[in-house]
């Protein structure tokens, strides 16, 4: 069927009275914000949580390794990958967490290490546990004073880790950073032997350095003793990040009566820490991994004391105290991971979607009305301001000037070009002109 010749000129009929300067100055903008709209849509794609999580931890054996290991087998029940990264220590975590080019999430800090580091882009997801500093020594008779160690041969772990770092601290509030006391920096079992050995006097040994069972050896070995501090309370108003920990008689074992007596120890509370990029979905599998894993009993913690929204060396994260408050993010509680996950993404995508596109769109066409009406309204105008000016004059040259304008008038009202929706409006604007003109001619012809 051919198509009739009059359909292509009703065609560039309509497309000749669209306006195109009203068009382009209200699309524009709109335009704008759709492409806006699509950019941040596309980049939300992003705002998903990532499929790996990066946990540093310690050196293989130790208890932060064995902690981290934990954390893998939980989270990647929900289809998250995991990579555990080893360290030195906790020192060495925090330097890591601390470089931005390196390529690591989370990773446990014990406090007190924060000192001439950049800690502002680093959040914390809950204290995990209070972590004693055990001091073997080699001594026949019990140690109750750390400066009862002063001369002596002391292992205080290697470079990065935790354990060293405190022990440099205490040591010196005892003037026992130097000489005659020899520091060495044997950690672990290393050092466990040394000690056994007799080639060193005391080992300063913490979960971030140390193994359970290096820990373990040492007890059931005589002429070693485990130091107990007498001036706890005096260590914790000395250093503010301490915590004084009770370990009764018999508590690591009954049958052997292992302590003998109840000791005084002190440490630090381990958190973790992670960059405040972390996302939202990623905080709720780590918290909830840090409750089946620390929240049991145990030597220096209650049943549910931990992990806990404790603010110490670095400020609560606020997806960390929504948890802690109301659990995790309904989407994730209801749904597997990976669908939760999905939804979150497409959530985030179709937000600029429904509240900047759509009403843009909507407004895009009464701004365009409103553009066309206003150009026939200025004329109305300047119809007026001529009605008021022909009873104003009464000298021929004065009316003739006033019959000048109105037909300038005319003429830019012929030329105007409205979409066909407006026709009806542009064909009573030239016939207000048009009456507005017999008028004057009645007027003058009438001599007035």
């Amino acid at each position: 069927m051919s198509r009739s010749p009059v359909e292509p000129a009703r065609l560039f009929e309509r497309m000749r009275s669209v306006s195109w300067r009203d068009l382009i100055l209200v699309g524009t903008p709109v335009l704008l914000v759709v492409v806006l709209a699509g950019w941040v849509a596309a980049k939300a794609i992003h705002f998903g949580p990532p499929g790996t999580i990066r946990i540093v931890s310690g050196p293989d054996g130790s208890g932060y390794r064995v902690s981290a290991d934990k954390y893998k087998k939980i989270i990647e029940r929900y289809g998250v990958k995991v990579e555990v990264l080893p360290s030195r220590g906790a020192l060495d975590n925090l330097e890591k967490l601390a470089t931005p080019s390196f390529k690591v999430d989370v990773g446990f800090v014990q406090g007190g290490l924060t000192d001439g580091v950049d800690v502002s882009h680093l959040m914390s997801l809950g204290s995990l546990f209070a972590q004693p500093l055990m001091i073997y020594c080699r001594s026949g008779k019990p140690i109750d004073l750390l400066s009862e160690l002063k001369g002596k041969r002391l292992a205080i772990g290697p470079e990065g880790s935790g354990a060293r770092a405190l022990a440099l601290k205490i040591l010196k509030a005892n003037e026992m950073d130097g000489a005659p006391t020899t520091l060495l920096d044997l950690s672990g079992a290393e050092a466990a032997r040394a000690l056994v050995a007799g080639h060193i006097d005391a080992a300063f040994l913490m979960g971030d350095s140390a193994t359970p069972e290096v820990m373990r050896s040492l007890r059931e070995l005589p002429g070693i003793e485990l130091l107990t501090f007498r001036q706890a309370d005096g260590y914790l108003r000395k250093f503010r990040f301490l915590s004084k920990l009770t370990l009764p008689e018999g508590a690591m074992d009954l049958g052997k009566d292992y302590p003998p007596r109840t000791l005084e120890l002190i440490g630090p509370t381990v958190e973790l820490v992670a960059r405040n990029q972390l996302h939202p979905a990623l905080s709720d599998l780590l918290i909830s991994a840090a409750r089946e894993v620390h929240g049991g009993p145990g030597l220096f913690r209650n049943a549910g004391e931990y992990p806990a929204p404790l603010a110490r060396d670095f400020p609560i994260s606020p997806d960390a105290e929504r948890y802690y408050k109301s659990g995790e993010q309904f989407l994730y509680k209801r749904l597997p991971f990976w669908l939760a996950s999905l939804l979150d993404r497409l959530l985030v995508v179709l937000l600029p979607l429904l509240v900047v596109i759509i009403p843009a769109t909507r407004i895009a066409p009464a701004l365009y009305r409103w553009r066309v009406r206003s150009r026939i309204y200025r004329w109305y105008g300047a119809l007026m301001a001529i009605e008021h000016d022909m009873h104003a004059q009464h000298k021929p040259d004065e009316r003739a000037a006033v019959l000048h304008r109105l037909d300038e008038i005319a003429a830019a009202v012929g030329e105007l070009r409205t979409p066909l929706s407006f026709a009806d409006q542009l064909y009573v604007l030239r016939d207000h002109v048009a009456k507005v003109r017999r008028r004057l001619q009645t007027d003058e012809g009438a001599g007035l």
